[in-house]
């Protein structure tokens, strides 16, 4: 037992994850910490530790809703108690539409739908015991608009962004608050273990040289003390950047208008269709002075939020089947 309020945070070994772990920790929260990469989690395990923390680590897939048991047993079966939960796992899939393949979909599905579904329907009858809770379900401003060369990252956080709506409306009732996260771009070194298809190489600067640039992206740190604040306050929505409400705005009073305007960014990028097997950023970044310069902010990321520690090896040209039930 703690007196301590608990956290359980997904996807927590590296880039945002570990930041709003980091960011609960430094505001008095013992944690729960997961990731797909036991050595990874190791890695930011020890980081958030040095924080004051005490951390219980269960590697695993959130896809699995095995393991979304088995992090609310984690927090009440040592702590004996769970304040906060975070579902934050998640991967990204560049490239056009027509070089993606269904298990693309269902991959992102698996991970980004079905990973939050499992921890939050694991988390809600103990919150509902205690007659409290803060669920921060982190989606995308992909998951609000249309993003071009996303497609299956922006079917699954449309598919998250309606269960937090929907599920606040319900959960409120017994004390529970669920918090929309819409962040945009952030920087967090993603890039590196995005993955890619199509023109690889061309979809890997487009996408790193977003993640770059100050005007279109903003600092993960501060990303995620805004992303945690409210969720402790019990907000029912929180977007990050002046560029994603404003995107926001506009698509919602005049949707076909922002459509034509993406569909013109969409001629921009690389038009190479070729359906090719995934493959990490690191993997098909090919260095260059000027691409170096122009992406300082975001290789500086990578090294500091353990994007290095964890990276994702190459995907098998036949991965596995779906785990949604």
């Amino acid at each position: 037992m703690t007196d301590k309020p608990v956290a359980v945070v997904t996807g927590a070994s590296r880039g945002l994850g570990f930041l709003l772990a980091r960011e609960l920790a430094d505001r008095g929260h013992d944690l729960v910490v997961n990731a797909r990469s036991e050595s990874g989690l190791a890695v930011a395990a020890a980081a958030l530790q040095e924080r004051g923390a005490e951390v219980v680590t269960v590697p695993g897939d959130v896809s699995d809703p095995a393991v979304g048991q088995q992090l609310v047993d984690a927090a009440t079966e040592r702590f004996g108690r769970l304040d906060v939960l975070v579902t934050n796992a998640g991967t990204i899939q560049v490239g056009p539409a027509f070089a993606m393949r269904a298990q693309d979909f269902a991959n992102a599905m698996d991970l980004m739908f079905y990973g939050v579904l499992h921890p939050v329907l694991a988390a809600l009858p103990v919150m509902k015991q205690r007659g409290a809770g803060r669920i921060l379900i982190i989606s995308s401003i992909g998951g609000k608009l249309p993003a071009p060369h996303l497609l299956p990252y922006v079917a699954a956080k449309h598919a998250s962004v309606g269960f937090a709506e929907g599920l606040r409306v319900e959960a409120i009732r017994h004390g529970i608050t669920v918090t929309c996260a819409v962040p945009g771009l952030m920087r967090t070194g993603s890039p590196r273990n995005a993955l890619f298809t199509g023109d690889q190489s061309g979809e890997h600067r487009w996408f790193t040289l977003g993640d770059s640039l100050p005007v279109v992206s903003m600092d993960a740190e501060r990303a995620a003390r805004k992303l945690v604040g409210a969720a402790l306050k019990g907000k029912p929505e929180v977007v990050t950047t002046p560029l994603a409400k404003i995107g926001m705005r506009v698509h919602g009073v005049a949707p076909a208008t922002t459509m034509r305007l993406v569909s013109v960014v969409n001629r921009l990028l690389p038009s190479d269709e070729t359906p090719r097997p995934m493959r990490p950023g690191h993997a098909v970044e090919k260095p260059a002075r000027w691409f170096d310069s122009l992406t300082t902010l975001t290789r500086r990321a990578a090294r500091r939020y353990h994007q290095h520690d964890d990276s994702s090896p190459d995907p098998a040209p036949d991965p596995a089947p779906s785990t949604r039930p």
